[in-house]
Protein backbone atom coordinates (compact mmCIF):
# COMPACT_ATOMS: atom_id res chain seq x y z
CA UNK A 1 0.00 0.00 0.00
CA UNK A 2 2.94 2.37 -0.96
CA UNK A 3 3.16 5.80 -2.70
CA UNK A 4 0.79 5.70 -6.16
CA UNK A 5 0.16 2.35 -5.98
CA UNK A 6 -2.20 2.71 -2.99
CA UNK A 7 -4.12 5.25 -5.04
CA UNK A 8 -5.17 3.31 -7.87
CA UNK A 9 -5.39 -0.86 -7.98
CA UNK A 10 -6.73 -1.40 -4.28
CA UNK A 11 -9.73 1.26 -5.39
CA UNK A 12 -10.27 -0.66 -8.60
CA UNK A 13 -10.02 -4.14 -7.10
CA UNK A 14 -12.12 -2.92 -3.86
CA UNK A 15 -14.95 -1.54 -6.55
CA UNK A 16 -15.22 -4.27 -8.43
CA UNK A 17 -15.08 -6.84 -5.18
CA UNK A 18 -12.10 -8.58 -6.30
CA UNK A 19 -9.72 -10.62 -4.17
CA UNK A 20 -6.73 -8.83 -3.34
CA UNK A 21 -3.48 -10.48 -2.25
CA UNK A 22 -0.54 -8.51 -0.11
CA UNK A 23 2.41 -10.22 0.16
CA UNK A 24 4.48 -7.98 2.61
CA UNK A 25 8.18 -9.32 1.55
CA UNK A 26 8.84 -8.78 -1.97
CA UNK A 27 11.07 -11.99 -2.15
CA UNK A 28 10.88 -14.01 -5.63
CA UNK A 29 10.23 -17.26 -4.49
CA UNK A 30 7.09 -16.15 -2.00
CA UNK A 31 5.54 -14.32 -4.61
CA UNK A 32 5.87 -17.00 -6.89
CA UNK A 33 4.25 -19.22 -4.34
CA UNK A 34 1.26 -17.03 -3.80
CA UNK A 35 0.86 -16.32 -7.53
CA UNK A 36 0.49 -20.43 -7.74
CA UNK A 37 -1.49 -20.48 -4.32
CA UNK A 38 -4.11 -18.10 -4.70
CA UNK A 39 -4.56 -18.16 -8.49
CA UNK A 40 -3.31 -14.63 -9.07
CA UNK A 41 -4.40 -13.20 -12.32
CA UNK A 42 -3.44 -9.17 -12.08
CA UNK A 43 -0.85 -7.58 -10.47
CA UNK A 44 1.25 -4.14 -10.38
CA UNK A 45 4.94 -3.71 -9.81
CA UNK A 46 8.07 -1.87 -10.98
CA UNK A 47 10.50 -2.89 -13.21
CA UNK A 48 12.84 -4.23 -10.09
CA UNK A 49 10.14 -6.40 -8.84
CA UNK A 50 9.64 -8.19 -12.29
CA UNK A 51 13.19 -8.56 -12.66
CA UNK A 52 13.70 -10.17 -9.02
CA UNK A 53 11.25 -12.58 -10.69
CA UNK A 54 12.31 -13.17 -13.96
CA UNK A 55 15.72 -14.08 -12.76
CA UNK A 56 14.71 -16.34 -9.69
CA UNK A 57 15.30 -20.34 -10.45
CA UNK A 58 12.44 -21.35 -9.13
CA UNK A 59 10.39 -19.46 -11.89
CA UNK A 60 10.66 -22.64 -14.14
CA UNK A 61 8.49 -24.40 -11.38
CA UNK A 62 5.40 -22.10 -11.91
CA UNK A 63 2.77 -22.11 -14.42
CA UNK A 64 2.92 -17.85 -14.99
CA UNK A 65 0.54 -18.31 -17.86
CA UNK A 66 -2.37 -16.59 -16.61
CA UNK A 67 -1.12 -13.66 -15.20
CA UNK A 68 -1.20 -10.31 -16.21
CA UNK A 69 1.20 -7.44 -14.91
CA UNK A 70 1.35 -3.60 -15.82
CA UNK A 71 4.36 -2.17 -15.16
CA UNK A 72 4.68 1.24 -13.83
CA UNK A 73 7.04 3.40 -12.30
CA UNK A 74 9.84 2.96 -14.40
CA UNK A 75 10.49 2.42 -18.17
CA UNK A 76 9.80 -1.10 -18.85
CA UNK A 77 12.88 -1.87 -20.96
CA UNK A 78 12.01 -4.32 -24.15
CA UNK A 79 14.85 -6.96 -22.82
CA UNK A 80 12.95 -7.58 -19.73
CA UNK A 81 9.56 -7.19 -20.64
CA UNK A 82 10.58 -10.44 -23.96
CA UNK A 83 11.90 -12.34 -20.87
CA UNK A 84 8.80 -12.20 -19.17
CA UNK A 85 6.84 -12.54 -22.23
CA UNK A 86 8.71 -15.99 -22.82
CA UNK A 87 7.89 -17.15 -19.12
CA UNK A 88 4.25 -16.87 -20.16
CA UNK A 89 3.49 -13.36 -18.44
CA UNK A 90 1.19 -11.17 -20.32
CA UNK A 91 2.96 -7.44 -19.67
CA UNK A 92 2.41 -3.87 -20.49
CA UNK A 93 3.35 -0.49 -19.56
CA UNK A 94 1.43 2.04 -18.00
CA UNK A 95 2.15 5.89 -16.60
CA UNK A 96 1.30 8.37 -13.98
CA UNK A 97 3.03 10.58 -11.53
CA UNK A 98 1.86 11.31 -8.11
CA UNK A 99 0.17 14.23 -9.56
CA UNK A 100 -1.93 12.73 -11.71
CA UNK A 101 -3.65 10.63 -9.08
CA UNK A 102 -2.37 8.33 -10.26
CA UNK A 103 -3.15 6.58 -13.31
CA UNK A 104 -2.50 8.71 -17.51
CA UNK A 105 -2.43 5.73 -19.92
CA UNK A 106 -2.13 2.53 -20.83
CA UNK A 107 0.19 0.18 -23.29
CA UNK A 108 -2.66 -2.20 -24.27
CA UNK A 109 -2.72 -3.30 -27.99
CA UNK A 110 -5.55 -2.24 -30.32
CA UNK A 111 -7.81 -4.66 -31.92
CA UNK A 112 -6.26 -4.62 -35.04
CA UNK A 113 -3.07 -5.62 -33.56
CA UNK A 114 -4.06 -8.91 -31.78
CA UNK A 115 -2.55 -11.27 -35.28
CA UNK A 116 0.58 -8.92 -35.26
CA UNK A 117 4.01 -11.52 -34.97
CA UNK A 118 5.49 -11.38 -31.11
CA UNK A 119 8.55 -9.70 -31.84
CA UNK A 120 6.27 -6.53 -33.68
CA UNK A 121 3.35 -6.64 -30.56
CA UNK A 122 6.35 -6.51 -28.16
CA UNK A 123 7.53 -2.95 -29.46
CA UNK A 124 3.70 -1.75 -28.60
CA UNK A 125 3.68 -2.98 -24.97
CA UNK A 126 6.92 -1.25 -23.61
CA UNK A 127 5.32 1.91 -24.68
CA UNK A 128 3.89 4.37 -22.43
CA UNK A 129 0.77 4.07 -23.87
CA UNK A 130 -2.76 5.12 -24.58
CA UNK A 131 -4.55 7.64 -22.45
CA UNK A 132 -7.17 6.07 -20.81
CA UNK A 133 -10.41 7.37 -20.66
CA UNK A 134 -11.37 11.21 -19.82
CA UNK A 135 -7.52 12.14 -20.13
CA UNK A 136 -6.46 15.01 -23.02
CA UNK A 137 -2.23 14.19 -23.36
CA UNK A 138 -0.32 16.40 -25.78
CA UNK A 139 3.08 16.97 -26.33
CA UNK A 140 4.38 21.10 -26.61
CA UNK A 141 7.38 23.00 -27.51
CA UNK A 142 9.24 25.32 -25.44
CA UNK A 143 6.49 28.20 -26.04
CA UNK A 144 3.42 25.17 -25.15
CA UNK A 145 2.58 25.00 -28.59
CA UNK A 146 1.46 21.68 -29.35
CA UNK A 147 3.45 19.62 -31.72
CA UNK A 148 3.04 17.45 -34.17
CA UNK A 149 1.80 13.42 -33.89
CA UNK A 150 3.87 10.91 -35.59
CA UNK A 151 6.16 9.39 -33.28
CA UNK A 152 9.33 11.53 -33.66
CA UNK A 153 8.87 14.96 -32.76
CA UNK A 154 9.32 15.23 -28.95
CA UNK A 155 8.22 17.82 -26.63
CA UNK A 156 7.29 17.79 -22.91
CA UNK A 157 4.52 15.81 -22.20
CA UNK A 158 1.12 17.66 -20.80
CA UNK A 159 -2.10 16.73 -19.79
CA UNK A 160 -5.96 17.88 -18.45
CA UNK A 161 -8.20 15.58 -16.88
CA UNK A 162 -10.42 16.11 -14.18
CA UNK A 163 -8.35 14.02 -11.22
CA UNK A 164 -4.94 16.07 -11.71
CA UNK A 165 -3.48 18.08 -8.58
CA UNK A 166 -4.35 21.54 -7.70
CA UNK A 167 -1.69 22.62 -6.20
CA UNK A 168 1.62 21.74 -4.19
CA UNK A 169 1.50 21.83 -0.68
CA UNK A 170 2.79 25.65 0.46
CA UNK A 171 4.61 25.83 -2.71
CA UNK A 172 2.84 28.38 -5.13
CA UNK A 173 6.14 28.83 -7.11
CA UNK A 174 6.67 24.96 -7.95
CA UNK A 175 2.87 25.30 -8.59
CA UNK A 176 2.85 28.06 -10.97
CA UNK A 177 5.64 26.10 -12.94
CA UNK A 178 3.44 21.99 -13.13
CA UNK A 179 0.57 24.58 -14.38
CA UNK A 180 0.65 26.85 -17.12
CA UNK A 181 -1.69 27.41 -19.92
CA UNK A 182 -4.59 25.20 -18.29
CA UNK A 183 -1.96 22.39 -18.47
CA UNK A 184 -0.27 20.34 -16.21
CA UNK A 185 3.37 19.87 -17.13
CA UNK A 186 5.29 16.56 -16.41
CA UNK A 187 8.63 17.62 -16.61
CA UNK A 188 9.17 14.24 -18.90
CA UNK A 189 10.28 14.52 -22.90
CA UNK A 190 8.26 12.16 -25.34
CA UNK A 191 6.59 11.64 -28.53
CA UNK A 192 3.19 10.65 -29.65
CA UNK A 193 2.32 8.47 -32.92
CA UNK A 194 0.22 7.78 -35.52
CA UNK A 195 -1.74 5.77 -33.51
CA UNK A 196 -2.19 7.92 -30.22
CA UNK A 197 0.53 5.90 -28.14
CA UNK A 198 2.84 7.86 -25.99
CA UNK A 199 6.48 6.96 -25.88
CA UNK A 200 8.47 8.92 -22.68
CA UNK A 201 12.30 9.91 -24.11
CA UNK A 202 13.56 11.13 -20.72
CA UNK A 203 13.07 13.43 -17.84
CA UNK A 204 13.65 16.94 -18.94
CA UNK A 205 16.44 16.72 -16.26
CA UNK A 206 17.66 13.62 -17.02
CA UNK A 207 18.29 13.91 -20.92
CA UNK A 208 22.40 14.13 -21.65
CA UNK A 209 23.24 16.84 -24.03
CA UNK A 210 26.70 16.50 -26.36
CA UNK A 211 27.72 18.63 -28.99
CA UNK A 212 24.14 20.34 -28.79
CA UNK A 213 22.48 16.84 -29.32
CA UNK A 214 20.14 15.41 -27.48
CA UNK A 215 20.53 11.66 -26.48
CA UNK A 216 18.20 9.93 -23.98
CA UNK A 217 19.27 8.28 -21.67
CA UNK A 218 15.97 5.43 -21.76
CA UNK A 219 16.98 4.51 -25.13
CA UNK A 220 20.42 4.00 -23.97
CA UNK A 221 19.40 1.85 -21.41
CA UNK A 222 16.79 -0.18 -23.25
CA UNK A 223 19.19 -0.95 -26.25
CA UNK A 224 21.45 -2.55 -23.08
CA UNK A 225 18.35 -4.30 -21.53
CA UNK A 226 18.44 -6.73 -24.80
CA UNK A 227 22.50 -7.80 -24.53
CA UNK A 228 22.10 -10.81 -22.67
CA UNK A 229 24.52 -10.75 -20.37
CA UNK A 230 23.39 -7.55 -18.81
CA UNK A 231 21.12 -8.20 -15.49
CA UNK A 232 20.31 -4.47 -15.06
CA UNK A 233 22.08 -0.87 -16.55
CA UNK A 234 21.58 2.70 -16.06
CA UNK A 235 22.76 5.85 -18.37
CA UNK A 236 23.72 9.24 -17.54
CA UNK A 237 25.78 12.24 -19.04
CA UNK A 238 29.02 12.85 -17.37
CA UNK A 239 31.12 16.32 -18.42
CA UNK A 240 33.32 15.97 -21.29
CA UNK A 241 35.66 18.95 -22.27
CA UNK A 242 35.16 18.83 -26.15
CA UNK A 243 31.44 17.63 -25.76
CA UNK A 244 30.38 19.04 -22.87
CA UNK A 245 28.76 15.53 -21.40
CA UNK A 246 28.78 12.45 -23.13
CA UNK A 247 26.73 9.60 -22.26
CA UNK A 248 27.77 6.83 -19.75
CA UNK A 249 26.61 3.35 -19.19
CA UNK A 250 26.68 1.52 -15.76
CA UNK A 251 25.55 -2.07 -15.78
CA UNK A 252 25.22 -5.20 -13.03
CA UNK A 253 26.43 -8.05 -15.03
CA UNK A 254 24.26 -11.72 -14.90
CA UNK A 255 26.06 -13.69 -12.26
CA UNK A 256 27.21 -16.33 -15.12
CA UNK A 257 28.58 -13.87 -17.09
CA UNK A 258 31.16 -11.56 -14.75
CA UNK A 259 34.66 -11.73 -15.71
CA UNK A 260 33.77 -12.62 -19.00
CA UNK A 261 32.19 -9.70 -20.77
CA UNK A 262 34.19 -6.61 -21.11
CA UNK A 263 33.10 -2.71 -21.61
CA UNK A 264 34.28 -3.72 -25.37
CA UNK A 265 31.75 -6.10 -25.37
CA UNK A 266 28.99 -3.66 -24.23
CA UNK A 267 30.46 -0.58 -26.26
CA UNK A 268 30.08 -2.81 -29.71
CA UNK A 269 26.66 -4.07 -28.82
CA UNK A 270 25.72 -0.29 -28.80
CA UNK A 271 27.47 0.39 -32.08
CA UNK A 272 25.37 -2.08 -33.68
CA UNK A 273 22.23 -0.81 -32.34
CA UNK A 274 23.66 2.89 -34.23
CA UNK A 275 24.66 0.96 -37.22
CA UNK A 276 20.97 -0.35 -37.51
CA UNK A 277 19.47 3.00 -36.86
CA UNK A 278 17.88 2.34 -32.59
CA UNK A 279 20.18 5.16 -31.75
CA UNK A 280 22.08 7.74 -33.20
CA UNK A 281 26.08 7.03 -33.94
CA UNK A 282 26.87 10.63 -31.51
CA UNK A 283 24.94 8.21 -28.87
CA UNK A 284 27.20 5.68 -28.03
CA UNK A 285 28.67 5.89 -24.88
CA UNK A 286 32.13 6.02 -24.51
CA UNK A 287 32.56 4.90 -20.73
CA UNK A 288 31.16 1.24 -19.29
CA UNK A 289 31.25 0.35 -15.55
CA UNK A 290 30.27 -2.43 -13.68
CA UNK A 291 29.08 -2.70 -10.64
CA UNK A 292 27.35 -5.51 -8.67
CA UNK A 293 24.09 -2.88 -7.81
CA UNK A 294 22.95 -0.05 -9.07
CA UNK A 295 21.44 2.26 -6.39
CA UNK A 296 17.51 2.89 -6.25
CA UNK A 297 14.69 5.20 -4.49
CA UNK A 298 12.48 4.05 -2.48
CA UNK A 299 9.95 3.43 -5.28
CA UNK A 300 12.57 1.02 -6.67
CA UNK A 301 13.94 3.33 -9.78
CA UNK A 302 17.18 4.42 -10.33
CA UNK A 303 18.57 7.06 -8.01
CA UNK A 304 19.68 8.75 -11.10
CA UNK A 305 20.63 12.37 -8.81
CA UNK A 306 22.91 10.18 -6.59
CA UNK A 307 24.59 7.98 -9.34
CA UNK A 308 25.28 11.08 -11.32
CA UNK A 309 26.83 12.63 -8.03
CA UNK A 310 29.19 9.77 -7.75
CA UNK A 311 30.42 9.16 -11.00
CA UNK A 312 30.71 13.41 -11.73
Amino acid sequence: MFHVHAWGMPYVATLLGAKQVYPGRYEPERLLKLIAAERVTFSHCVPTILQMIITSPAITRYDLSKWKVIIGGAKLPRGLAKAARDAGITIYAGYGMSETCPIISLALPKLHMADWEEDRLLDVVIKTGLPVPLVDLEIMDAKDNPLPHDGVTTGEVVFRTPWLTKSYFKAPDKTMELWRNGWLHSGDVGHIDQEGYLQITDRIKDVIKSGGEWVSSLDLENVMSQHGAVLDSVAIGVPDEKWGERPMMIAVLKPEFKGTVSPADLKAHMKKAADEGRLPRYGVPDRYEFVDEIPKTSVGKHDKKLIRQIYR
